[in-house]
């Protein structure tokens, strides 16, 4: 009998090893705060809370002319941020990874370094800090990231010595970008990497992946955009060059690209966007599946739909790490979108990265619908 795309994977995976890959990640850094807002407090200790964001929302209404005191009661923080959330995925696999970002100043907060041994942290500013407010039908973000105007270039190269940048960049075989959006030097920082260090680089044998994901760049200027997707066309000769976005994201910077996007199809607006773009590969993940536009081919492949996940922040993150992880490790473009997908599916549903053991597991129990 034929073994089944999933059940291949799994044997291939078994014969890979991802602790021998190098990685260079950055730059951003939150600590994320999740909130309950007090409904009724009962006592010291005890409390109901609002459970809707229509409820919460009905709750500010009534305040409108008047006044109102609403208690936010903190339940716990965690590591957040695209860059530390990919990371921390993908050192689940003990791969030598170094990650850059804005992990705290004057030294690390003890957040980040929850990460594993096998991360090597560099912080270039303080984090930014999201209160996350959490209810039974979604989230309100409220994010403060005045601190991420100091990732910069020169900021970079005061702790991290040119000559050093070059050597992380020369042995790497992933170099990850990752929030765009909320990064407002990113640009200049990807400029002054093509000028001073990219023509410094050797020429690998194979090479690298440059990983980027923009991160919901709704909120920045369309000319700000236009002069990212411009950048990032610098680093397409020395890297392997990917770009990862969420069905929203892909859309609105096709609509921006190319005007009205009806009747576009998933592929399709992968195929135009990478083209125009001049990536390698662009991947899109939607909720229930994810494509790829991998050099002149497009792949889709369904994903693990389950119900109530424990977790969702951060699954795209870990949609990346695993995506990018299938690359490094010489699979197929959809093999890649299943390791993907695989590395997502397991987070959400036990709100942790899953280890190397733990996603081949998964897959395996994915294809026997035991999930």
């Amino acid at each position: 009998m034929e073994l089944s795309k999933k059940q291949q994977l799994v044997q291939k995976l078994n014969k890979k090893h991802p602790d021998e890959l190098k990685m260079v990640l950055g730059f951003d850094g939150f600590i994320d705060e999740i909130i309950h807002v007090v409904d009724k407090r009962r006592d010291f200790e005890h409390f109901t809370r609002i459970d809707t964001i229509a409820d919460f929302a009905e709750r500010i209404k009534r305040a409108s002319g008047l006044s109102t005191n609403i208690e936010l009661y903190p339940a716990h923080k965690k590591m957040g941020g695209n860059g530390p959330i990919m990371c921390n995925a993908l050192s689940q696999h003990n791969a030598d990874i170094t990650y850059i970002g804005a992990l705290g100043d004057p030294s690390i907060d003890d957040i980040f370094k929850t990460m594993p041994v096998n991360v090597d942290l560099i912080s270039l500013a303080n984090f930014g800090h999201t209160d996350a407010l959490e209810f039974d039908d979604g989230k309100l973000l409220f994010g403060k990231m005045a601190s991420l105007n100091d990732v910069t270039y020169e900021r970079m190269v005061e702790r991290i010595p040119e000559d050093k940048l070059v050597s992380f960049l020369d042995y790497t075989d992933l170099f990850a970008t990752v929030n765009w959006s909320m990064l407002p030097n990113l640009t200049d920082i990807w400029d002054k990497i093509a000028e001073n260090i990219l023509p410094k680089l050797d020429t690998p044998e194979k090479k690298p992946i440059f990983f980027v994901d923009l991160a919901d760049p709704e909120k920045r200027e369309d000319k700000e955009i236009r002069s990212a997707l411009k950048s990032l066309k610098n680093f397409k000769d020395a890297f392997t060059f990917v770009l990862g976005l969420n069905k929203k994201e892909a859309f609105d910077i096709h609509t921006l690209i190319f005007g009205d996007t009806t009747d576009k199809t998933l592929a399709s607006v992968a195929k135009e966007l990478a083209e125009f773009i001049e990536t390698d590969a662009l991947v899109i993940h939607p909720v229930d599946r994810s494509g790829v536009y991998y050099k002149g081919a497009y792949y889709e492949e369904n994903g693990p739909y389950v119900k109530k996940p424990k977790l969702t922040t951060g699954a795209g993150d870990n949609f990346n790490a695993g995506f990018v992880l299938g690359l490094l490790l010489d699979l197929s473009p959809d093999e890649a979108l299943l390791v993907g997908m695989g590395t997502s599916g397991y987070y959400v549903r036990h709100a942790k990265s899953p280890t190397f053991a733990e996603l081949i597991a998964f897959i395996d129990a994915w294809d026997n619908n035991e999930i």
